[in-house]
């Protein structure tokens, strides 16, 4: 492998794991409105 390859495969990692703890924190927001709207 090159230098290059591994640093694409890293960003692409961490883009990834940024997505999914997004991704998780707007489902969770959007499950706490549906079940309590009156704080929102």
């Amino acid at each position: 492998m090159t230098t290059d390859m591994t640093t694409g495969m890293a960003t692409g990692t961490v883009a990834n794991v940024v997505g999914a703890v997004l991704a998780l924190g707007l489902i969770g927001y959007l499950v706490v409105a549906l079940i309590r709207p009156e704080r929102f």
